[in-house]
């Protein structure tokens, strides 16, 4: 694919810059706490199914997909099933491109009936493989890491249980199997930046959070660190800090 190299330049320049323009920053923390408080990112489908994301992260997301090219996409957190039919749906578009045969691994404590029927019913169901149990659980641990056995790019999305001591276990478990150049992208991140009433009653919040326990996972592995491109350019996000890529 040939790329137009100054194009590509002078976006960069421009994601930089508007990266840097603090005034924008707070404008934008100011829509987003608001924007949570409504529950905006409850108002989107992705072909059907409740995708409960951010259309921007949505499109960030596809960049991803695009660019490392997984065999393998191991999701946290099913709810709906909107997210799953996603990443199934952009897998599905790189085979047609003639870019591999991949396939999404989802994990939900608890996968409600009418959920699981939607997926399984969905076209895209081939290409999705769930299993019901908690994702800091060893034995679906176990499970997932025989799944991911031979697969040399594997893409982890992790959106399940908020607080800091899920997420961080989760992270240990799951980031060793992300291939050099793919990402673990934490969702929600963005808790840590919100009041309490954008939150509202949950177990998580400021200090408590999966941005806390990002920072506290880059301070023992230095395997990954944040892609801050991603979200400058995006500024709309709920994974500030959370677009983690294996460098090494």
């Amino acid at each position: 694919m040939t790329v137009d190299k100054e194009f590509d330049r002078q976006r960069q320049a421009r994601i930089a810059a508007i990266g840097r323009d603090e005034r924008l920053g707070e404008l934008t923390g100011q829509w987003l706490s608001r924007a949570q408080q409504r529950q905006y990112s409850y108002h989107f489908d992705w072909l059907g199914l409740p995708i409960i994301q951010y259309p921007q992260d949505i499109v960030a997301m596809q960049e991803i997909v695009w660019s490392v090219k997984p065999e393998l996409i191991i999701e946290t957190g099913i709810a709906r099933g909107g997210s799953v039919i996603f990443y199934a749906s952009m897998l599905e578009l790189l085979a047609i491109c003639g870019q591999g045969e991949g396939s999404v691994l989802a994990i939900d404590i608890d996968i409600r009936a009418t959920n699981r029927a939607a997926i399984t019913e969905h076209p895209l169901a081939r290409r999705v493989e769930m299993i019901q149990g908690s994702s800091i659980d060893e034995d679906i641990i176990v499970q997932v890491r025989q799944r991911a056995e031979g697969k040399e790019r594997v893409l982890v999305c992790l959106d399940s249980n908020h607080t800091h001591d899920h997420v961080l276990r989760e992270l240990r478990a799951y980031a060793p199997l992300v291939s050099v150049g793919s990402y673990v992208v934490v969702f929600d991140t963005l808790v840590e930046d919100l009041d309490a009433t954008a939150i509202g009653d949950r177990p998580w919040g400021k200090g408590n959070s999966p941005k806390t326990a990002v920072w506290a996972f880059l301070e023992e592995n230095d395997c990954f660190e944040i892609d801050r491109s991603v979200h400058d350019k995006l500024q709309i996000t709920v994974a500030p800090d959370g677009f983690l890529k294996r460098i090494r």
